[in-house]
C-alpha cells in the first residue's frame, strides 16, 4: 500500500494510545481513597486482578514503564508482604462472593522474583480471591533472565497465558537499546511454556527502535515467526525522554523517521498477514481462531490498560506501586514510589494517589473511541439511540473532521457509519483523537501517533 508522504506528515502528531479514556494525565490527587471506591463496593459484578511487580536487573532504555532497577532479591519478599497488606485493606471494599475472571503479573519483570515468592504470592492471591472456573491467568515475561523452575511456579499457581518481550533480534538494535537477549532465551522460553501447556503464548515486538532498518526488522520477524506465537504485539516505539530520561540514550544512535516508520509498519502488516494471522488494531496481531480474532468478528473486544481483552464489564483491581484500577464510572492509581506506597499501606490505607471520576460526556467519548479501535467502526444510530444522544450535536465540529478524514481516505463515512479503511489502520490514533473532548495541548503529554 502506497502511504502518501504528506500524510505522514500531516497527522505525525502527538497523540495518546487510548488504554483509558480520559488518560491518565487527566487523572487528580485523591483526598479520600473510599470516596473513589463506592462503585466497587456496590458491584457484585466478576473482577481483574493485575499485580505490578516492578523489579528488574538493568534498564531497557526505551522503557516506559514504572520500574525499580536493582539486583537484590531480597527486597521481594518485603513487597510481596506490602502486596499482602494491600489486598487485605481491599477485601474491606467489595463484596465476599465476586469473582475472579482475568488475573495478569505485569511489570518491570516479574520472573525477578523467586520461584518460592511466585508461589507464596499466587497463593496468597488465591486466600484473598475466589476464582471462577475458566479465570484466564496470565503472565508478562523476560526471557534474558528466566528460567524453566519460574514458568513451572506461574503454571502452579494457576498461569496459562504469557507474554513476552523480544523487541529486536538484531545484535546492533539489542546494544543501542540496553537489552541483550539471545535467540536461545527465547527459543528456551517458548518451549518451557509449551512443555507446561500455556494455553496461549504473546511476543512482543518494537519498532521504530536506533539502528532499526526495512531488512534487519524482516529477520526480526522472520526469527519470531519460527517460534510460531498465538499472538503478536508489535508497538510503535513511543519517545517520551521528557518523562523517561533514559530515552535520551536511544537520540545518540539516531531514531527512524516518520517515514521510515511507516515502512516499517508496511513490513509488519504485510508479513504477519501473509502468514495467517489477522491484524487486530493498532499494534495486536494473532492466529485466525484466536479468541481477539472471534471477538472483534462479534464487535465484543475489549480495550484496557492490558491492551485487547476478550472480557467485557470486569472491574480492573489493580495492586503495587502506579497500578492503575478501573471501574465502569473511576479510574484510580496508586502510588508511584515505592516509600510513598509503603508509607500508606503502614497507615492502614490503600495508596491510591491520584484517580478521575468519569462523568456521563466521559463515558459516552470512552465508548466511541474504544468502537474504533476494537471493532474499526461505529454506527451512528446505534451509538445515539444507546447514549440518548444527538451524535453530532454531541460530539461539536465532528462533521467537518470527518470530512477531512474521508478526503485523506482514512475513513468511509456514508452518514450512519463511519469505518476505518485500510489506510486508516496507519493512522488509528489520529482518528480517535477526533471524538476526544478533553484533548488539550498534547505535545509535552503524549509521543507522536507516527
Amino acid at each position: 500500500m502506497n502511504i502518501p508522504a504528506n500524510l505522514i506528515e500531516k497527522y505525525n502528531r502527538p497523540g495518546p494510545r487510548y488504554t483509558s479514556y480520559p488518560t491518565a494525565v487527566h487523572f487528580t490527587e485523591v483526598d479520600d481513597p473510599s470516596s473513589i471506591l463506592t462503585s466497587t463496593y456496590e458491584s457484585k459484578d466478576p473482577l481483574s486482578l493485575y499485580f505490578h511487580l516492578p523489579f528488574c536487573e538493568t534498564l531497557c532504555w526505551f522503557c516506559g514503564c514504572n520500574t525499580i532497577i536493582t539486583k537484590d532479591r531480597s527486597q521481594v519478599a518485603g513487597y510481596r508482604a506490602l502486596l499482602d497488606r494491600e489486598m487485605d485493606l481491599y477485601n474491606h471494599f467489595i463484596q465476599p462472593d465476586r469473582k475472579v475472571r482475568q488475573l495478569h503479573f505485569g511489570g518491570g519483570t516479574p520472573n525477578f522474583f523467586p520461584p518460592e515468592e511466585i508461589c507464596r504470592l499466587g497463593h496468597s492471591i488465591h486466600e484473598h480471591f475466589s476464582f471462577s472456573d475458566d479465570a484466564e491467568c496470565s503472565v508478562e515475561l523476560a526471557p534474558a533472565h528466566l528460567s524453566e523452575e519460574q514458568v513451572k511456579a506461574f503454571a502452579s499457581i494457576g498461569v496459562r497465558r504469557a507474554s513476552f518481550g523480544i523487541q529486536d533480534v538484531d545484535p546492533t538494535v539489542q546494544k543501542s537499546i540496553h537489552r541483550i537477549q539471545s535467540p536461545k532465551a527465547n527459543q528456551d522460553t517458548m518451549e518451557w511454556l509449551r512443555k507446561y501447556e500455556f494455553e496461549s503464548v504473546n511476543v512482543d515486538l518494537i519498532y521504530g527502535l536506533p539502528g532499526q532498518t526495512v531488512d534487519s526488522f524482516r529477520r526480526t520477524l522472520e526469527s519470531v515467526l519460527a517460534l510460531n506465537p498465538d499472538r503478536l504485539a508489535v508497538f510503535s516505539y513511543a519517545h517520551v525522554p521528557w518523562i523517561k530520561p533514559a530515552q535520551k540514550m536511544l537520540e545518540r544512535a539516531g531514531l527512524p523517521t516518520a517515514n521510515e516508520k511507516i515502512e516499517l509498519l508496511r513490513l509488519i502488516v504485510s508479513t504477519l498477514t501473509s502468514r495467517g494471522y489477522q491484524y487486530i488494531g493498532m499494534d495486536h496481531f494473532a492466529k485466525p481462531d484466536d479468541e481477539l480474532v472471534i471477538a472483534q468478528k462479534k464487535k465484543s473486544l475489549q480495550r484496557n490498560f492490558q491492551g485487547y481483552s476478550t472480557l467485557a464489564g470486569l472491574e480492573i483491581a489493580a495492586f503495587g506501586i502506579s497500578s492503575i484500577s478501573q471501574t465502569d464510572t473511576s479510574y484510580r492509581q496508586n502510588y508511584k514510589d515505592l516509600l510513598s506506597y509503603k508509607s500508606a499501606l503502614e497507615q492502614g490505607r490503600l495508596p491510591i494517589e491520584k484517580g478521575c471520576e468519569l462523568t456521563r460526556e466521559d463515558q459516552i467519548c470512552r465508548d466511541a473511541i474504544h468502537q474504533l479501535m476494537c471493532n474499526l467502526e461505529i454506527d451512528r444510530n446505534l451509538f445515539s439511540r444507546r447514549w440518548e444522544i444527538n451524535f453530532n450535536e454531541f460530539f461539536v465540529g465532528i462533521e467537518e473532521r470527518l470530512e477531512e478524514l474521508a478526503a485523506d481516505s482514512l475513513i468511509h463515512d456514508d452518514g450512519s457509519k463511519i469505518k476505518v479503511l485500510e489506510l486508516g489502520r496507519f493512522f488509528l490514533r489520529n482518528i480517535a483523537m477526533c471524538f476526544d473532548r478533553d484533548l488539550q495541548d498534547v505535545d509535552n503529554l503524549y509521543s507522536r501517533t507516527v
